[in-house]
């Protein structure tokens, strides 16, 4: 079973983290919530998410996905964050599976790993990815990075990361359940 750490600090999105994690769960994917802190992560309109670990206790070697939902505060504590740095880096240095949805592909850029990659970013947002490539789409794939544009393209979001986990014919079924197109 693929296992991947969803990232949260305060400020996320709601939408665009409990979709992925509602998506490849029902796909079977092992899906771990990590906080920047052990206590309830208060979302963006103060929805609060019990995170399953702390984020320093994530094991790359360990992980097949790191997923970083958006939310302008919530992406702006994961910039600042060094320890979500390192574990970004060290998936992406052993060529494992990274997504990143609204305002969060500008945590990947800030973090050195969009330089020559197509992705996609909140509209607004589309200078702070560069050097990346911007491509106007709901959800853009460049080798192991899954990017997404936001609220609205969340469950296009987790249905594209649980096809690159488990396959499409999986993700598809998954779709057909949820009354998705896919």
């Amino acid at each position: 079973m693929p296992k991947v750490a969803l990232v949260l600090a305060d400020g996320f999105e709601e939408v665009e983290a409990v979709a992925p994690i509602d998506v490849l769960r029902r796909a079977g994917v092992d899906v771990i919530v990590a906080g920047l802190k052990e206590e309830p992560v208060a979302s963006a309109r103060n929805l609060r998410i019990i995170p399953d670990t702390t984020v320093d206790r994530l094991n790359p070697e360990e992980l097949d996905m790191v997923i970083l939902p958006g939310g302008a505060g919530g992406v702006e504590r994961l910039k600042q964050d060094p320890r979500v740095e390192r574990l970004v880096k060290a998936m992406e240095e052993k060529k494992k599976l990274i997504g990143a949805i609204c305002a969060a592909p500008t945590a990947l850029a800030k973090f050195g790993v969009l330089q020559g990659r197509k992705a996609t970013v909140y509209p607004s947002l589309v200078e702070e990815i560069k050097p990346a490539q911007y491509l106007d789409k709901p959800v853009v794939e460049d080798q192991n990075i899954v990017t997404s544009q936001g609220p609205g393209t969340a469950l296009e979001f987790g249905l594209k990361l649980a096809e690159r986990l488990v396959g499409k014919e999986r993700a598809k079924e998954v779709a057909d359940r949820m009354l998705l197109k896919y």
